[in-house]
């Protein structure tokens, strides 16, 4: 063992990022760092007031600007956003609680301004999946804690640069990932770490949400760059929404790491029949025409050190409702959130009846829904869960705290897409899931419960505000 700063470096550190030297490069990270510092479980130094710069407001940035200017300690110090209408509507609804924040638009590195600026402390990014990493590296290499929509990263080069980044920055680097805040996530998580499901054996999470009309239309995202990245890859694109709730409850990064996933896609069935139906009517989707389209339905099943198992579903084009899935099977017994109301198990028989599963909810309700959960509801955001999860950053930030996220999390979940990706174009060969933390994930200690350790930090104004939309 060896000490690097004040953070204790695995005796086997230095081993290559992916071992298996015959995989192409592009599958392959980088020579490991000569000195590392591990970000998991890091408290970053107190921020009595933590300033902010919002940087892409088109869809997600506005639900983030609205929740952190009603909390105590938070001053909004910039918003950013390429088109000018969209800044300036998140100026004008963070100005309703007494923000007055620098505008920054017209201009493709506009953000960069925002980064520079020697009176910010962190940027949300929220803007097309491209800039995610490009905008988190620059922010970091300027002394701010970033915390970026998912995916953080698209290629693991990228997912390198940021678990690099963080490391040599000693900056926090949160993927926004707030299905880990879900209501019953975080009660089976509290359920699996007090024993009740036994050894978990095997998870399933899923992102199947029929998106087809909506990247389609050329008037919800800039470009549609979500149907460009639809158009080009063939994968399972969207994995952490179903990832990061079951990556928890197993401890991965935290007591267990991935090992190799294999990964197959459907053809596509209707992406191609959708361009064809709106290029009859319109030219601008004439150049979609040709297009090798993602498969509708992708599988990828991972197994990891321990020889647990995870199945994860990516379907955003076909008519099947919307679901998670969020499935834990352990040895004791099984939960299974969708179809919702969720449900939960102790033997073969079945699912234990409404009113039992109420006193479960009870019994191991966690400590942070106690304390803001019906708040969270009343300010909402998915449901509450955007609010429980920028009240616990800002609350962690303002107390010196860890965050239940970190960046070796953001790499290893964005990196799903390209390894999936991979495996698919090789005809479902398995492939190597990099150890991002670099053998940390023996001995780092799993995500603390108590996510309202600090729980200092007041809800200052309590209203909504009209005109967000959630997605």
């Amino acid at each position: 063992m060896g000490i690097v700063g004040s953070r204790v470096l695995p005796a086997n550190a230095a081993v290559q990022h992916i071992s298996d030297s015959s995989l192409p490069d592009a599958v392959r990270g980088p020579a490991p760092l000569k000195e590392r510092f591990n970000m998991c479980n890091y408290g970053a130094p107190k921020l009595e007031t933590v300033r902010v710069g919002f940087i892409g407001l088109g869809s997600r940035g506005p639900v983030h600007s609205t929740q952190l200017s009603r909390l105590e300690g938070v001053e909004i110090k910039a918003v950013c956003d390429l088109r000018p209408e969209k800044a300036e509507k998140a100026k004008k609804q963070v100005e309703l609680f007494g923000h007055k924040p620098d505008l920054y638009t017209g201009k493709e590195d506009a953000w960069k301004k925002v980064c520079e600026r020697n009176d910010i402390d962190v940027i949300y990014i929220a803007t097309h999946w491209a800039l995610h990493t490009p905008i988190a590296v620059y922010a970091m290499n300027h002394g701010k804690h970033v915390f970026v929509e998912v995916p953080a990263a698209k290629t693991l080069e990228q997912c390198w640069e940021l678990v690099e980044t963080s490391e040599r920055t000693r900056k926090h680097c949160m993927m926004l990932e707030n299905a880990c805040y879900l209501f019953w996530d975080l009660l089976i998580l509290n359920m699996v770490r007090q024993g009740f499901f036994g050894d978990i054996i095997h998870t399933e999470g899923a992102y199947i949400h029929d998106l087809l009309d909506y990247n389609f239309d050329k008037d919800n995202l800039w470009d549609v760059w979500r149907l460009r990245e639809n158009a080009k890859r063939n994968g399972n694109l969207y994995p952490t929404h179903g990832l990061g709730p079951i990556c928890q409850v197993m401890n991965i990064n935290r007591g267990d790491k991935m090992e190799y996933l294999v990964s197959l896609s459907s053809n596509d069935f209707m992406m191609g029949n959708k361009a064809i139906e709106l290029a009859a009517k319109d030219d601008f989707y004439k150049p979609f025409l040709n297009q090798t389209w993602r498969g509708n339905m992708n599988t990828t099943s991972i197994r990891t050190n321990k020889g647990r198992s995870i199945m994860l579903q990516h379907d955003v084009s076909s008519t099947r409702v919307k679901t998670l899935i969020n499935l834990v099977s352990g040895t004791k017994g099984v939960a299974m959130e969708y179809p919702q109301p969720g449900r939960i198990a102790t033997s073969h028989v079945g699912w234990l009846p409404e009113k039992e599963i109420d006193a479960l909810k009870q019994k191991y309700e966690p400590p942070i829904i106690k304390k803001i959960g019906e708040m969270a509801k009343q300010i909402g955001g998915h449901g509450g869960i955007d609010f429980l999860m920028n009240w616990h950053i800002i609350d962690s930030l303002r107390n010196g705290l860890p965050l239940s996220q970190d960046v070796y999390d953001a790499a290893l979940w964005s990196s799903i897409s390209p390894l999936s990706e991979w495996s698919v174009k090789n005809r479902s060969n398995s492939i190597n899931v990099p150890d991002f933390t670099s053998g940390w994930w023996q001995t780092n200690a799993p995500v603390d419960l108590a996510l309202n350790k600090g729980g200092n930090t007041k809800i200052l104004d309590k209203k909504t505000v009209e005109g967000i939309k959630e997605f």
